[in-house]
């Protein structure tokens, strides 16, 4: 899965832009750290998620899933602007041409190395779930690693890693997806969920949705019930949030 878009760059941002401010990456935003900044000419862009609609004291466990989701979208336009989320967004580096032309990467390991913005994320993700009782954390590989066993250990959950073929050593499941060229498929451990546990999937990014995708048929076919999948940043126009379907999806950042 490409972590990057083809697409042309052409979304606004919410925020105004500071005075003297590095509107290359993202446009709206002062760069906290730092780490190395878009070459000249990238024109990806990063904006606050329209998906992040819910304040953290509204997501309690007494709140039915369909008047969660009805929630959501009746938000207000002032919950939209936690400040963390601006933080999270320009401390996200973009490389262009990378993996190969065309393609913007976006670059989460600028993020990890500012301590506040990295704290920001997996804080967000933790008020979010906290007490959602959910008990397991799936996380899908590779980046899923990073975020997932903190907010597992917050919440009280525990973490089941989503793998590529013939990296687990045990006996495994595999569901196959389909890539651009070519098909692939997510492997987790016999026994490492069970039936009627409540899982979050998470991972960094979404784009075309494949991986994260298979990761959620993977549980569903042992009986686990999916609660939300999770990223901090979602690629927009790559439809991964209609490969998806009605499972429910919270990111943090759109990149566009």
């Amino acid at each position: 899965m490409m972590r990057g878009s083809l697409l042309p760059r052409c979304s606004n941002s919410i925020f105004p832009p500071p005075p003297n401010s590095n509107r290359l990456r993202p446009p709206f935003l002062k760069r906290l750290s730092a780490p190395t900044a878009a070459p000249s000419g990238a024109q990806s862009r990063l904006t606050f998620s329209q998906n992040y609609r819910t304040a953290p004291n509204r997501l309690r466990s007494s709140v039915s899933e369909s008047q969660w989701k009805q929630d959501r979208e009746m938000a207000t336009g002032d919950e939209l602007q936690d400040p963390r989320i601006a933080r999270i967004s320009s401390a996200i580096r973009v490389i262009p041409d990378f993996p190969k032309p065309g393609i913007m990467f976006q670059d989460i390991t600028t993020m990890l190395l500012d301590t506040k913005a990295f704290k920001d994320t997996i804080d967000l993700f933790v008020e979010r779930y906290r007490d959602k009782n959910i008990s397991v954390v799936a996380g899908v590989e590779a980046r899923g690693f990073i975020f997932g066993p903190p907010i597992a250990l917050a919440i009280g959950a525990k973490f089941v890693p989503m793998r590529k073929p013939n990296k687990l050593p045990g006996e495994v499941i595999s569901e196959e997806y389909s890539l651009e060229y070519g098909t692939d498929k997510m492997e987790m451990h016999v026994g490492a969920v069970e039936a009627g546990e409540r899982a979050l999937v998470i991972d960094d990014l979404i784009a075309t949705g494949g991986t994260l995708c298979a990761a959620v048929k993977l549980l569903e076919r042992v009986g686990v019930n999916v609660v939300e999948c999770a990223c901090v940043i979602e690629l927009l126009g790559l439809k991964g949030r209609e490969r998806l379907g009605d499972r429910p999806l919270f990111v943090l950042v759109n990149a566009t």
